[in-house]
């Protein structure tokens, strides 16, 4: 049995390595590479970091709008599936990368499996909400994390190969902390809140990114910023000058480990990133979500995730907030992964 996975972007990396593992033995995985992201920290770390196998293909895609990056991946993604001749395409979340890979595989009537379906901001402005509500509808399985998700995709009409499985990324968490994997990448600094901030709607306008910075250096703790490579072009391009925020330490992109390692010594988390607020909420760490929305509506019961987005100067108190206690089967319990492999062998058969 052969299946082609489709990954190009930080997050999809991340759920990646599980489902390559519960794959061993059952089936045949062809790793597509997109290139969505490029930077080392932002991709090839993850292959080394967690000796994941290196991709079957790499596209060196790179950046472009939204059309031009989907369109060069469609092109030579169905070069590759005409080529392999897979049984069929998973593909993850709600990238461009995503599509491009669902796309392909409706158009060749291969079987398609989407891993994190179901998943809803109701806000048709995100790229990312547009990706993942096409990818719904034309795939054959669908892999949800919870029942919310579940009754996203009731109420849309899709029911047929749906399955809760809980989150393929509290697979890599658990793996990660069960085997002790973050204390080499333990942060020097101590008492910090820690931040990733990347989302056009915090950083494609001077203004609002400047309001960012500026609430962030108010904060009455040292804040270490992961910084996005287009967060950092945007900033640059509009002349600000990061030196200038002496609260805030600036930091490359940081690998997984170190990413977490980070997150798991803070004080709280502040972010617009998806992943982040589940990471933050089964490490036990306050998360304030500078977004309107969020797809992962669970982990905002009893304060744990906070949305905040035109006033941010409630940032503070929130961050005081603590919830009284984390349900620890939020998500499932770190086997989905496997889960979803025994889904698409049965399908197939």
């Amino acid at each position: 049995m052969k299946i082609v996975a489709i990954i190009g972007a930080r997050p999809q990396f991340i759920k990646h390595f599980p489902f390559e593992l519960a794959c061993k033995g059952k089936v045949d995985l062809i790793t597509v590479h997109t290139g969505q992201h490029y930077d080392e920290n932002m991709s090839e770390i993850f292959f080394t970091q967690l000796n994941m196998s290196p991709p079957s293909f790499t596209l060196h895609v790179g950046s472009g709008s939204h059309g031009e990056q989907t369109g060069k991946m469609m092109i030579e993604i169905e070069k590759i599936i005409e080529d392999t001749k897979p049984d069929g395409v998973v593909v993850y979340g709600d990238t461009n990368s995503t599509l491009a890979g669902a796309l392909v595989a409706s158009k060749l009537h291969i079987p398609l499996f989407h891993i994190e379906a179901g998943l809803r901001s109701f806000n048709k402005k995100m790229p990312e909400e547009v990706n993942r509500v096409l990818t719904d509808h034309i795939s054959d399985l669908l892999f949800v994390p919870s029942g919310i998700a579940v009754q996203n995709l009731k109420d849309e009409g899709v029911e047929q190969g749906v399955y809760e499985v809980g989150d393929i990324m509290k697979d890599l968490v658990q793996y990660v902390t069960g085997n002790d994997l973050l204390r080499d990448h333990s942060p020097k600094e101590k008492n910090f809140y820690y931040a990733t901030i990347h989302r056009p709607y915090n950083t494609d306008d001077k203004e609002r990114l400047t309001y960012v910075l500026e609430t962030l250096e108010q904060l009455d703790k040292k804040v270490i910023f992961s910084l996005h490579p287009r967060t950092k072009n945007l900033a640059s391009s509009y002349g600000l000058n990061l030196k200038d925020y002496m609260n805030i330490c600036f930091i490359e992109p940081q690998s997984y480990f170190s990413n977490l390692a980070y997150l798991q010594n803070s004080e709280g988390l502040i972010t617009d990133s998806g992943g982040m607020q589940k990471e933050a909420y089964w490490l036990k760490r306050k998360c304030i979500t500078i977004r309107k929305e969020t797809e992962w509506k669970e982990t905002l019961v009893d304060h744990a995730n906070i949305l905040l987005f035109q006033d941010l100067s409630k940032i503070n108190d929130e961050l005081e907030k603590q919830p009284h206690s984390y349900n620890i089967n939020l998500y499932g319990q770190g086997s989905s992964a496997s889960k979803m492999v025994d889904k698409i062998i049965q399908f197939i058969n």
